[in-house]
């Protein structure tokens, strides 16, 4: 057994997310796409090309697809931004997606890695 902080397995691993955004995986299925240029994808895929932002822990931000957050709206996502929790939105397909970024936070071409 090793000793604590010895080359072990890392217990921490940092990111350059300002903020991280839950995406319902379940609404994104039933609404099928619907956002993005030519109205075909999945919404975070779409938010995260919208914003040029890279993939993974060196993403400015993260956009996460979570499994079912409960609400289920008819005809939209539910979208959660991390830092504002109290707050959900429920996106309805073809949305404006500088509009969406504004209401999370993230505004396109401002969202920038700490530091």
């Amino acid at each position: 057994m090793e000793a604590a902080g010895g080359g072990g397995l890392k217990d921490h691993v940092q990111s350059n997310w300002s903020s991280a955004i839950l995406v319902c995986r379940k609404c994104s299925k039933k609404v099928e796409g619907g956002f993005g240029p030519d109205g075909d994808e999945r919404l975070a895929k779409a938010l995260r090309r919208h914003l040029k932002l890279k993939k993974g822990r060196k993403a400015a931000a993260g956009i996460v697809e979570v499994n079912c957050l409960g609400i289920c709206p008819k005809g939209a996502v539910t979208v959660i931004n991390g830092a504002q929790s109290r707050e959900w939105l429920l996106v309805r397909p073809c949305a404006d997606l500088d509009d969406l970024a504004r209401k999370l936070d993230l505004l396109a071409g401002e969202v920038h890695p700490p530091g």
